[in-house]
C-alpha cells in the first residue's frame, strides 16, 4: 500500500545536465526506483540541420523537455532527478529546472568534452554545486579526473569522477558524491554568513 505523502516529508531535487547524447537520460533511468518519465522524441531531418551528431552518430531520439525519476532513501526521505534536455534550442528549461536544486551532475563526454562547457558555465554562474561525472563510452581513450579538470578549467575543489551511466551502482556513487560536494558547500556559505 502505498503512504501518503506528509507535509513534512523532504524531498531533495538533483539536475542531470551535459551536452547531446551524453548519456542524462540513462543515468535518470539507470538509478530511478520508479519507471522514469521521458519526454523523448525521434530525431527528425528538420533536426539534423540543428544538432550535431558527431560522435553519437547512432543516437535516433531526444529529451525534448526533461526526464524525471525517483529514489526513497529513508521514509520520509526522497531524491528527485531531473534530466535536463542536451540542445541549446531547449536551454530555456533549465533555468525553472533549477529552482531548489540542491546540487547538479554535470555528465560529460571525453569525445565531445566541449559539450559540457555550457553546463558548467550555467551552475557555475548561479552558484548551484555540481560535479562533473565522466561517463565511459566504449571504445573511447580513458582519460584520468586530474586532465578533465584541467580541460574543463575547473575550480579545484570541484569534484569529477568516472562513471557508467548504464550501472545502476555508478550512478548512484555519482549521487552520493554530488550529495556530499553540495552538503560541502552549503555548509561553508552557512559559516560565511553567520562570519564565523
Amino acid at each position: 500500500m502505498d503512504s501518503v505523502r506528509s507535509d513534512t516529508d523532504l524531498a531533495l531535487k538533483i539536475l542531470v545536465a551535459g551536452g547531446f547524447g551524453v548519456g542524462k537520460t540513462t543515468l535518470v533511468g539507470a538509478v530511478s526506483e520508479i519507471r522514469p518519465l521521458r519526454t523523448e522524441e525521434q530525431l527528425t531531418a528538420a533536426g539534423s540541420r540543428i544538432d550535431d551528431l558527431g560522435g553519437v552518430e547512432g543516437k535516433t531520439t531526444t529529451t525534448v523537455a526533461m526526464d524525471f525519476g525517483r529514489i526513497t532513501i529513508r521514509e520520509g526521505l526522497s531524491v528527485y532527478l531531473f534530466g535536463t534536455p542536451g540542445q541549446d534550442r531547449f536551454w530555456f528549461l533549465w533555468d525553472e529546472l533549477a529552482q531548489g536544486a540542491l546540487g547538479a551532475v554535470v555528465l560529460a563526454d571525453t569525445r565531445r568534452l566541449t559539450d559540457c562547457f555550457p553546463a558548467v558555465d550555467f551552475f557555475e554562474h548561479r552558484g548551484i554545486p555540481f560535479v562533473v561525472a565522466v561517463n565511459r563510452f566504449d571504445g573511447t581513450r580513458a582519460f584520468g579526473p586530474e586532465e578533465v579538470s584541467r580541460a574543463l578549467d575547473l575550480d579545484a575543489d570541484t569534484p569529477v569522477v568516472l562513471c557508467d551511466a548504464r550501472e545502476r551502482g555508478s550512478g548512484k556513487a555519482v549521487l552520493i558524491n554530488l550529495v556530499e560536494h553540495a552538503g560541502k558547500v552549503h555548509a561553508a556559505r552557512v559559516l560565511a554568513r553567520s562570519g564565523v
